[in-house]
Parts: C-alpha cells; structure tokens; sequence
C-alpha cells in the first residue's frame, strides 16, 4: 500500500529555502507527495490534505528563535478531537520537521514544534528534526549536494516510520491526553 506525504511549507512568501528542504524530504520518501504553501493556500485547504495525508512535513523559517505565525496560526485552527471538536486530522499521522535559518544558532527551535505536535495532537513525529542554515545551499532555491542526501535520508526515515505506525493500531489510535 502506496503512502501519502503531505509538505506544509509555512514561509511567508512561495518558493524559496525552505521549500527546497522540505521537497528534498519529500522526494527521499519514495511515496506520492504533495508540497502546500501555506502563503498560497487557506487554512481549510491544508486541514482537508492533513485528512488524507499518511504524513506530513512542517517546514518554516525560524524567525525570533521559533517557527512562524502562520504555521502557529495553523496549528491552533486544527482540530484535535478534544473539547467538542469534530475532527481530528492528524491523530494517527507521523510528522517530520524542517526549519530553516540564517545561522546555526537558532536550531533548537525544533524543540518547540516537536514538542506541540507530540504533545498537543499526539502526533508520531520523527527525531532529529532537519535544520539547515544558508550553509546548506547552492542559492535561494538549490540544496548543495550534502543537503539533498540529508533530506533524502530524513525522506527515507519518514517512510519507514510512516510504515511502523500504519503498522501499529496502538500508535494510530493514541490522542491527546487532554
């Protein structure tokens, strides 16, 4: 059975480094992929492709030390299941996580991310997350050679993760504790 990945690229504009990681990531999965920016798409859009995807890649530039607004924005509008709400999109999904940076100085803001999708909505989400500083590019929008094989093996990785919780009923039904 084929996987679905799902890139959520929250930049504030199209294109750019931070797509560039998360297509390298998506393109090391092996599975049929779907790469959303979030500056060219609603909220709705993204939750509905959240629905459907085995995974999903949140990529964002860090800007003052953590993800941005709009992946926040994001978030905070998705659906858990908890507290009356219908829907649960990302319950039973795996997470990858790649932010992008001008130095590596800011690339424990992975923490933070990784901690609201594992805790907040019980999300599988892989470790290490992928961190790359302008260092890790040709230009705006090409990887250098070692960036495109560290995003393919996070690629890989998520595959098989992907594979272990399709795998598990135990992993797929987990939620939030609160």
């Amino acid at each position: 059975m084929s996987q679905t990945v799902l890139g959520v690229v929250a930049g504030p504009e199209p294109g750019g480094r931070t797509a560039a990681a998360v297509a390298g990531v998506l393109a090391g999965t092996g599975a049929d992929t779907r790469l959303i920016e979030l500056s060219q798409s609603t909220h709705e859009e993204v939750t509905a492709a959240f629905a459907e995807a085995d995974a999903v890649v949140f990529g964002s530039p860090v800007y003052r030390a953590s993800h941005t607004a709009s992946l926040k924005a994001l978030l905070e509008a998705t659906e858990r299941g908890k507290w009356g709400e219908k829907t649960a999109p990302l319950q039973g999904k795996v997470a990858a996580t790649v932010l992008t940076g001008a130095s590596g100085h800011h690339f424990l803001a992975q923490n933070e991310l990784r901690s609201v999708l594992a805790g907040f909505f019980a999300v599988q989400v892989l470790s290490p997350g992928l961190y790359l500083d302008h260092s890790g590019y040709e230009d705006r929008n090409t990887l250098t050679a070692d960036s495109t094989e560290l995003a393919a093996s996070h690629g890989r990785a998520l595959a098989d993760l992907t594979a272990a919780v399709r795998g598990s009923q135990a992993l797929r039904t987990l939620t939030p504790v609160v």
